[in-house]
């Protein structure tokens, strides 16, 4: 336990004091974390022997995106937002509905082992785009804000839509929803998961903003303990939603909107610890997933795993992506981008412990694929981010018809 903790601690330690140089380089972020994680993982020296379940590891991603769809929401530019609502719009009710749909295609063309149900859990699985892996391009200034703005939306909201929708596939491979009705089935989980998500956001942020500037007003916030409700609050919110049968995920990003609309006098200070915690949670996260995850599956990939898993990241995204946004006044390569940055993460690790806890026939298919996905992911939306943000900007710059931050719209 303990040579375990020295090196994590360790490696937090070495990467904290050289982050702003990596994140100018290919190698930052997940990339680095995953592969630290394979180096000193059974696969490579075996020095770190990580002992974390299934459920370990869900719980632990489930923080991580808590926080990070928080801070990320809390952060969001809602003045830009109102002008390019449409574009999250367009990704989540047509985009993500046709990426789950596309990938139900490409399941069916690439598996033969396992039913069109489990094919259309895995679709589901790996629809939903990750918060965390794209935060080096929603966080960047050199992206238009419009682009960014619509990126996070969507990485915000999808995984909680998601939830709903691989709750029903689950029941229908498991026989669970033959009584009552498939349809009444689907309309109960996602009222509950969306509805009861955000209630449960907007209430306990609003809430909490109100009791927290009344003390900070009064001077009965000390500086040591100012860096520990917005964490906190982020924790509730995620805990009190799934409690109540609701999303986590949608009650995290809910509140951080309204917690970044409310909070302006203090939110820059409040908001340190909180981005921090989630930094040092998704490190510890993926350096736990190179070693104790990818390390032990890696030798189980068929090529029908790679095959798909390309595929996810690249068609089946992509194109519903370019598709949708047609009409919206952005060029070629800004859809293309968009596309592009639909990184796969945290919400699929969770997905993933649930599926594996109904012991599916395809169980293990279906979680090789979500591993490999992210894995993929990791490296290739990893090495591509600064080069093509690098990219974007300069054709920006460079089109007389464009300005980074540009009001978007219908193309008329």
């Amino acid at each position: 336990m303990y040579l375990n903790l020295a090196i994590l601690a360790a490696f937090v330690f070495l990467y904290s004091i050289v982050s702003g140089r990596l994140d100018r380089t290919v190698f930052n972020g997940a990339i680095l974390f995953t592969t630290f994680g394979l180096i000193v993982g059974p696969l490579g020296f075996g020095v770190l022997g990580l002992n974390v379940d299934a459920e370990g590891l869900s719980t632990l991603a489930e923080l991580t995106l808590a926080l990070v769809l928080f801070t990320d929401a809390s952060n969001a530019n809602l003045r830009e937002l109102k002008h390019s609502f449409r574009i999250p719009q367009k990704l989540l009710l047509i985009g993500l509905p046709m990426t789950i749909l596309l990938g139900f295609v490409a399941g069916v063309l690439v598996f033969d082992g396992l039913t069109l149900v489990e094919i259309a859990i895995i679709a589901t699985m790996l629809a939903p785009t990750d918060a965390a892996l794209g935060k080096a391009v929603v966080t960047n200034e050199a992206v238009p804000t419009n682009i960014r703005e619509g990126l996070n939306v969507e990485s915000g909201l999808n995984d909680g839509i998601c939830v709903p929708i691989l709750f029903i596939f689950l029941a229908l491979a498991t026989s669970k929803g033959a009584e009552g009705g498939t349809s009444m089935l689907a309309l109960k989980l996602v009222v509950e998961a969306i509805g009861i998500g955000a209630v449960v956001g907007a209430g306990l942020t609003f809430l909490g903003v109100r009791v927290l500037g009344r003390c900070a007003d009064r001077g009965w916030v000390t500086e040591t303990w100012r860096q520990l409700p917005v964490p906190a609050l982020a924790v509730t919110c995620f805990a009190v939603a799934q409690w109540l049968g609701g999303s986590g995920f949608i009650a995290c990003f809910v509140g951080g909107m309204v917690f970044g609309k409310l909070e302006k006098q203090h939110k820059s200070k409040l908001m340190l610890a909180a981005e921090g915690t989630g930094d040092t949670l998704a490190l510890i996260t993926w350096v736990v997933f190179g070693a104790a995850v990818v390390g032990q599956s890696i030798g189980s990939f068929s090529w029908q795993v790679v095959v798909y898993a390309l595929l996810s990241l690249t068609i089946v995204r992509m194109l519903p992506v370019f598709l949708v946004l047609a009409g919206m006044n952005l060029r070629s390569d800004e859809k293309l981008f968009m596309g592009w940055f639909g990184p796969r993460g945290l919400a699929s690790i969770v997905f993933a412990v649930i599926v594996l806890n109904e012991h599916l026939p395809g169980g293990d298919t279906i979680s090789m694929t979500v591993v490999c996905t992210i894995l993929l992911s990791v490296i290739g939306h990893g090495l591509s981010a600064n080069p093509l943000v690098a990219a974007l900007e300069k054709r920006v710059k460079d089109s007389t018809g464009s300005a980074v931050g540009g009001e978007t719209g219908d193309g008329a």
